[in-house]
């Protein structure tokens, strides 16, 4: 059986929202927990705008302060050719661009069109090509309300899978299909899947899941069901949209490592690290997270029986 690839974002996707910012040195210390568990990426962070997203304004500094391990891929979102550059600079694995499939969320998360977004992905794909550090750097398309958008509504999967279609075309390597609100179901899933994979065969696609209707695991199980192995997933459960109304966190990295575990499904992930590193991060944002084996334990975690207390005579 072929081992899962998870990605884990909370780096990224989870600390964008957060209410503090949490301090660059915690975020290279946990990013460092992170990369000894046995995960295949980390997406450390995003060369975004430090006016637009302030919490991740330490990007570059988070890049090269980090312990690079062999076999765990530092991937960082960017979006736009100045991020890309100052990305590249960085020595980065994977620069990750993100658009939307629908126009609405496509204007409010970025001002831009899906059709505008494709065109600064081509010059994005020309600068990483030329650029002397861009030799080997995977190109991944995060597409934003694969499954509903919160504006429009369901987005059309003949419309997905045209932009998949599109952003392979273009030469980007690997396409993320995002679930940006919660709005996806099993069945939803396993049908894009399963076209997805059986129109673009070679294309490796990772899916991306918030559980805001708390149907995230249900999701990813459907996806693997239909032939998907690589998984965003954030500590914690920590994200969501800074766009998007009602955005609740991502499926949470250590419940999705226990479920595939506990139905024989290897994911190469130490579990036991990935839950010391899950138990730093109330401290880290200052709340608590909504991670369930965190605070409940693994599902073979066995209690001592209580001592009762001897009946009367």
């Amino acid at each position: 059986m072929t081992q899962l690839q998870i990605n884990e974002v909370a780096t990224r996707d989870g600390f964008q929202v957060e209410a503090t910012f949490v301090p660059t040195e915690e975020k290279i210390r946990l990013i460092d927990a992170l990369s000894a568990t046995g995960l295949a990426r980390i997406e450390a962070t995003s060369f975004v705008s430090p006016k637009a997203i302030p919490n991740l304004r330490d990007a570059a500094e988070v890049v090269a302060g980090i312990q690079r391990r062999p076999g765990v891929g530092i991937t960082v979102l960017v979006p736009n050719v100045k991020g890309a550059e100052r990305a590249l600079a960085s020595g980065v694995d994977e620069i990750n661009l993100v658009m939307s499939a629908s126009d609405s969320h496509g204007r409010a998360n970025l001002r831009m069109t899906p059709e505008q977004s494709l065109a600064q992905y081509a010059e994005i794909l020309s600068v990483v090509r030329s650029h002397p550090q861009g030799s080997g750097v995977f190109i991944n398309a995060s597409l934003s309300t694969s499954f509903g958008c919160p504006f429009e509504g369901k987005v059309p999967q003949a419309r997905v899978l045209k932009l998949v279609s599109r952003l392979l075309e273009l030469g980007v390597e690997g396409v993320s299909l995002c679930d940006t609100t919660g709005m996806a179901n099993p069945a939803q899933v396993a049908s894009l899947c399963e076209a997805a994979l059986a129109r673009f065969p070679s294309a490796p696609f990772t899916l991306h899941f918030h559980n805001t209707r708390g149907m995230g695991l249900a999701n990813a199980l459907a996806a693997w069901q239909a032939g998907i192995i690589r998984f965003d997933a954030s500590l914690g459960g920590l994200g969501g949209c800074p766009f998007a109304p009602g955005a609740t966190g991502n499926v949470c990295t250590e419940d999705l490592v226990h479920m595939f575990e506990q139905i024989g499904v290897s994911t190469g992930v130490d579990l036991d690290a990935l839950l010391a590193a899950s138990a730093m991060l109330p401290e880290l944002v200052g709340h608590d997270t909504p991670g369930q084996v965190v605070k409940a334990g693994k599902a073979d975690r066995r209690y001592p029986m209580p001592i009762l207390d001897q009946p009367q005579r």
